[in-house]
């Protein structure tokens, strides 16, 4: 299947997107709605408080996830780790807490303490191909073995009442997919949703996402699905939505590099076009985020303003200059400066900032 499939070529939209199969207005997972109908993915790493508040203030993400955290850690008191993961804010709803664990009464506990803090969704993670995730039969290493699964969906089902959902990979590797059933075995054990990354547990990140089997899975399930891999610009969206059938898009390193893919998703669902952010646009979104850091004292603040500047200053016109000074600063206010400096230095006596260019 086509990705950066042009919708306009398929029918003439033209300018006005009239045939533009768009993202959902909303997606209905159990007694939780979110609109529009896009997800933040949960990645390890990356979503923690601040970036999944950043993102929704960005506007057009519909539902945010934490990062995958541990159902061990989580009945653990003295787990601090996994206490920061699920540490989330009133304007972060509607949120779903993401779980990876093998022991299906362990996950069950969890899941019930997850409810307890105010989660409106709990997913399991069967996805993360990680080694040490994998070797703990967490992840995806528990796509070799369905019963296992079954036994899973069961005890967190009858646990909570927050919907429950699961993100999974299609199989093992491609000898192994695993995919349909594992969604049907879903949808029979009172699951509200399923995503697939339409990836192996072998591919890692590697390789293109098959959305065949997307749509699939879509086919043989009545409960939503929800669509993840390669999703790069808002026509990937809308092809993943033409080509699959599926109810939703899941978004997860893009929206690391391209924080307004969400936004601009919206835009071109509403009129075949949206912006390309300018200099300044790009300047005030990594100061926010930064400060954003600052604000919450995080420990690592400053590894994480190291982590997301590759990301954040693709695309700057000096930005390999701009990273080296990050790279060798070690505070967390003195990265701001360096950064403020930066910027202030390129924009500085323009009169106006340079408008947004539409594509």
């Amino acid at each position: 299947m086509r990705k950066y499939w042009d919708n306009t070529a398929n029918g003439g939209a033209g300018a006005t997107g009239t045939n533009i199969f768009p993202v959902p207005a909303k997606l209905r997972l159990g007694s939780v709605e979110t609109a529009p109908a896009t997800v933040l993915a949960p990645m390890a790493g990356v979503t923690d408080t601040v970036f999944r508040r950043f993102i929704r203030n960005l506007t057009g993400c519909g539902l945010i996830m934490t990062e995958f955290t541990s159902a061990d850690g989580v009945l653990r008191a003295q787990d601090k780790k996994a206490k920061r993961y699920l540490h989330f804010y009133d304007d972060e709803h509607p949120i779903s807490a993401q779980l990876f664990g093998s022991n299906p009464a362990v996950m069950a506990e969890a899941a019930r303490m997850v409810e307890g803090l105010g989660f409106d969704l709990v997913d399991l993670n069967l996805g993360c191909p990680a080694k040490k995730v994998v070797k703990c039969n967490g992840g995806s290493g528990l796509l070799r073995d369905l019963p296992a699964i079954g036994k899973i969906f069961e005890a967190v089902r009858a646990a909570v009442k927050i919907p429950f959902t699961v993100k999974f990979r299609a199989g093992w590797n491609d000898q192994e997919i695993v995919c349909v059933e594992l969604a049907k075995l879903a949808e029979a054990c009172g699951l509200c949703g399923v995503a697939l990354h339409a990836r192996t547990r072998e591919q890692g990140y590697s390789g293109n996402a098959r959305w065949e089997w997307i749509a699939a899975v879509k086919q043989a399930v009545k409960i939503p699905v929800i669509g993840n891999g390669d999703v790069r610009a808002p026509e990937d969206a809308c092809a993943m939505i033409a080509q699959t059938g599926c109810d939703a898009v899941m978004i997860g390193r893009t929206a690391a590099s391209n924080p307004w893919i969400f936004r601009q998703i919206a835009q071109y669902r509403a009129n075949g076009r949206y912006d390309e952010p300018a200099e300044s646009d790009r300047y005030e979104m990594i100061r926010t985020y930064f400060r954003m850091l600052i604000e919450e004292k995080f420990p690592d603040a400053p590894g994480k303003m190291k982590q997301f500047a590759s990301w954040f200053t693709h695309g700057v016109p000096g930005g390999a200059a701009l990273r080296k000074a990050i790279y060798e600063a070690r505070e967390d206010r003195e990265i701001l400066k360096r950064v403020e400096d930066f910027f202030e230095a390129r924009l500085h006596g323009a009169a106006t900032d340079a408008p947004a260019v539409l594509r």
